[in-house]
């Protein structure tokens, strides 16, 4: 038993300690028995460098799908070509407007202690433009992720890592062929500018870029593909912080036995990590038995519901996974 694990199992044995466990555990006998996870990634987990640890998750085959939001998408890219540049804060919560203004005239963009440079915006901005431009003109549609993985298969970006590219998630992704899906998109620095190249015509249409619902759409093709039929647990759900990037993914399955009345299992397992609390119409703190209203999960569906930081727990419950 590798060390995590036995420190785990030791100490962590009541409240949300143990709910971690649990959840831990859990995730393991789904991949153990054959069912696929889906990760879907809310927050700025990217920045967090999580993709240390869930790039090896994609690599061992214990994760087999991502939705996460346009900022994860893109940050993973960013500290793979600018992590050297990055300026930790630690007094962050001292800064005043005086200082948050001194970080934007020095293009540093604050991520609660983490600055991003803008240089490294502006880097991936350029490779960008020219696979959307070669998009459109071929009449071409991909989806945000797919224009990144085209990003990095150009070799000549390699001279520019800064981190190990084992730990690069987005690399991890594009290597093993899983889909990775971003919804709502636009609400990211990259979705930001191509509007912009758009607006000022250097890229000449908006359509060169997957819609949500076309990229929904394949997400729901995939479960149909991956839920087993019950000749093993049907897709896992492992979420992370709420928002979109949850909300989108969870819904393939009321809309496949909703909306398109074919009859599927629903999410073999389900897990949240959140601060939110329950709330008056709050998603993110919605409980799990909530979701079994929906159509989402069933009473007899595996659930777990932390309550804590999800840059602390997250990683430790891959490292449980992986046996560490």
């Amino acid at each position: 038993m590798g060390t995590i694990r036995h420190f785990m199992e030791r100490h962590y044995l009541h409240f949300n300690a143990r709910e971690v466990v649990d959840a831990a555990r859990a995730y393991e006998e789904h991949i153990d028995a054959g069912g696929k996870m889906l990760v879907a990634m809310a927050g700025a987990m990217s920045t967090g460098e999580f993709g240390i640890v869930l790039a090896r998750m994609i690599r061992e085959g214990k994760v087999h799908a991502i939705s996460c939001t346009g900022a994860n998408l893109e940050e993973d890219v960013f500290n793979l070509l600018a992590h050297d540049d990055y300026e930790i804060v630690r007094s962050w919560r001292e800064l005043s407007a005086a200082d948050e203004q001194a970080l934007l005239e020095r293009g540093m963009n604050r991520v609660t202690d983490t600055c991003i440079p803008e240089t490294v915006m502006r880097h991936i901005e350029g490779r960008l433009i020219e696979c959307w431009q070669r998009a459109a003109e071929a009449g071409v549609k991909k989806s945000p992720a797919e224009f990144l993985f085209e990003v990095l298969d150009d070799p000549a970006l390699e001279e520019h890592y800064q981190i190990d590219p084992a730990h690069s998630w987005m690399l991890a992704a594009k290597e093993a062929g899983i889909p990775v899906f971003s919804p709502g998109w636009e609400d990211s620095t990259t979705g930001n500018i191509f509007a912009a190249n758009v607006i000022k015509g250097i890229v000449p249409t908006h359509d060169c870029v997957r819609s949500g619902t076309e990229q929904f759409h394949t997400l729901i093709e995939w479960y149909l593909k991956n839920h087993g039929a019950g000749s093993h647990p049907s897709v896992g759900f492992f979420q992370i912080g709420g928002g979109i990037a949850g909300d989108f993914a969870i819904c393939a399955v009321p809309c496949i036995t909703q909306d398109l009345r074919q009859d599927v299992p629903t999410w073999g397992y389900f897990c949240q990590i959140t601060d939110a609390q329950p709330s008056y119409g709050g998603y993110s703190g919605a409980p799990a038995n909530e979701k079994i209203t929906w159509g989402k999960l069933e009473p007899s569906t595996p659930r777990f519901e932390i309550n804590s930081d999800a840059a602390i727990v997250a990683p430790l419950i891959c490292a449980w996974v992986l046996g560490d």
